[in-house]
């Protein structure tokens, strides 16, 4: 399997790397980070950068496409129709096309969730319908080749689920054994009816500041 995932200023590491850990130890998989231009790609904390080795228009035929999200990045990606053409022609002969957060809106803003269910992160639940999709609260879901994770940590399960899609129960099982992915969090927040009115708050207004 060719997989193609997006990098662009602003993306969140874990949206790409997550996927990445999975769908990387699929049999014969090749992955290409492909951007704009080659060579380190912010971002979304302005610390950490990933490297695309491809530009977009080196790899135009991957069989599985990864969008990952992010905030005041993936909000500017919507618009940017250099990425938003590569989105639209990669598509149209992937076996997969998938996101992960917020990456989904650079899917909607392709034309790809009209009238389609898809999830996304939290914060970003009221942006899905301005694309024509009707937004659902899951950790992922699957409509036809389209695979739409919610924030952030939800791309493993994600690519969990593609993986078994893709080579089987028992490729699948390997690989998250080989990863120890056997969440047990010491807290209970992650998610908006869990977490308390306070935290909520708190993590509205840290969203807030990064799309400044």
């Amino acid at each position: 399997m060719d997989i193609a995932i997006l990098l662009y200023d602003g993306f969140t590491a874990l949206d790409a790397v997550g996927p990445y850990e999975v769908l990387s130890r699929l049999p014969e998989a090749k992955v290409y980070f492909v951007a704009k231009n080659k060579g380190p790609i912010i971002t979304d904390n302005k610390i950490l950068s990933l490297v695309a080795d491809f530009e977009l228009s080196e790899v135009l035929n991957p069989d599985i496409i990864l969008i990952p999200g992010g905030i005041a990045g993936t909000l500017a990606s919507t618009k940017d129709e250099i990425i938003l053409d590569w989105v639209r022609t990669t598509h149209r002969s992937s076996q997969w096309t998938t996101s992960v957060c917020t990456g989904s809106l650079i899917l909607g803003a392709a034309g790809i969730l009209q009238g389609l269910k898809a999830t996304t992160h939290w914060f970003a639940r009221d942006f899905i319908s301005d694309f024509g999709a009707e937004y659902v609260n899951k950790r992922f879901i699957q409509e036809g080749k389209i695979i739409t994770a919610a924030g952030v940590s939800a791309g493993v399960d994600m690519a969990l689920h593609l993986a078994k899609e893709i080579a089987g129960s028992d490729i699948a099982q390997t690989i998250q054994l080989l990863l120890e992915y056997d969440p047990q969090p010491p807290l209970d927040s992650g998610s908006l009816e869990k977490a308390s009115a306070k935290t909520i708050e708190i993590a509205k207004g840290a969203v807030e500041t990064l799309m400044a």
